[in-house]
C-alpha cells in the first residue's frame, strides 16, 4: 500500500479511488496508534486540521518509504543570513522522484532578530542595534517593556538554514502524500497575534477549579451566547479590525447570520478575521 503511487507513476496511470483511501486511511491510522499531540503534529482551538511538524514529516517519510535530499540556497546579504531550501522526496526502493516543496527562512525574522539584553548590554549598544518592545500582560493588566538588541545574524546561521530546512521537508511531505486536507503547515506559520488569541481561549476552557472545602455555590460566569463560539478576547480583536478598516459591527454580523459578534463560531474565527481585515 505504501507503494501504490510509485507503482501507478511507472505505470504511466492514475490512483485509483481505492488506492486513494487506502492512502488515506494509512495516514490516519499512523496518526492514531503513533503519533503524539505536541511532539509529531500541533492542534489549537478554532483551527480545523491539526498542524504537521517535522517529527510527524519525518514519520509520514519513513511510512511511505521516502527519502528527502535538499538543495540551499545562499540569499544572505550585509548583516542577514537567509537560505531558500528545496527538500525533494525519492522512494527509497526504486529512485523515483515523487516532489518536492520549498522553505525559507531569515535571520531577520522578528524570533532570530532580536534577543533579550541587561540594562548594562543595553546601553553599550549602538542605537540603530536596540530597540524597547511593549506588551501587555493580560493577568495583571498592565503593560510592560522589554529591552532587546539585535542578535549577531553568524550566531543563528545554523538555526535558519535548519529551520528553511525544516520547512521545506513539511511542505514536501504535504505535496507528496497529497495531505493539505489533513495537515496545516507548521504552527509558526500562523501570526503571532491569532495564536495568542485561540490559545487563550483553549486555557480558559480547559483550566480546572482547585478544590476547597465546603463553600457557597459560586456563580458561574457567563459564557458565550452560542455553544462553540469565540471568547471575549477574540471579540475585541475582531471589533479593533473592524474599526481600523471602517467596517461596521452590524455589517459584519449579518454577513455571518448572527446577531452580536461574541456569538460567532470558533470554527468561523479565521475568516471572520480576513473580512474585518479587508479594505
Amino acid at each position: 500500500m505504501n507503494d501504490v503511487a510509485v507503482v501507478e507513476r511507472q505505470q504511466g496511470g492514475a490512483l485509483s479511488a481505492v488506492q486513494i483511501r487506502d492512502r488515506v486511511n494509512l495516514i490516519q491510522q499512523v496518526m492514531r496508534s503513533v503519533m503524539k499531540e505536541g511532539v509529531h503534529y500541533g492542534t489549537l482551538p478554532g483551527i480545523d486540521k491539526p498542524a504537521l511538524l517535522k517529527p510527524g514529516a519525518e514519520l509520514l517519510c519513513m511510512t511511505f518509504q521516502i527519502a528527502p535530499s535538499y538543495f540551499v540556497q545562499d540569499l544572505s546579504g550585509p548583516d542577514e543570513i537567509r537560505y531558500a531550501v528545496s527538500c525533494k522526496g525519492t522512494h527509497q526502493q526504486t529512485g523515483v522522484e515523487l516532489g518536492e516543496g520549498i522553505g525559507e527562512c531569515s535571520s531577520n525574522e522578528e524570533k532570530y532578530k532580536w534577543k533579550k539584553a541587561y540594562n548594562r548590554e543595553f546601553d553599550a549598544t549602538p542605537e540603530a542595534r536596540r530597540r524597547v518592545k511593549y506588551g501587555y500582560n493580560k493577568q495583571k493588566q498592565q503593560e510592560y517593556e522589554i529591552k532587546q538588541i539585535r542578535t549577531e545574524p553568524a550566531d543563528v546561521a545554523n538555526t535558519i538554514r535548519k529551520m528553511g530546512a525544516k520547512r521545506a521537508q513539511v511542505a514536501m511531505t504535504l505535496t507528496v502524500l497529497a495531505a493539505g486536507d489533513m495537515f496545516n503547515q507548521d504552527l509558526e506559520e500562523m501570526s503571532p497575534e491569532l495564536r495568542e488569541s485561540l490559545t487563550e481561549g483553549e486555557q480558559k476552557k480547559t483550566v480546572k477549579e482547585p478544590k476547597a472545602k465546603a463553600k457557597p455555590e459560586a456563580k458561574a460566569e457567563p459564557g458565550p451566547t452560542q455553544p462553540g463560539a469565540i471568547n471575549s478576547t477574540q471579540a475585541k480583536m475582531i471589533r479593533k479590525k473592524l474599526e481600523k478598516s471602517g467596517k461596521d459591527e452590524p455589517g459584519f454580523c449579518k454577513h455571518f447570520g448572527i446577531e452580536t459578534i461574541e456569538q460567532l463560531p470558533m470554527a468561523k474565527v479565521n475568516e471572520a478575521l480576513k473580512f474585518a481585515e479587508a479594505a
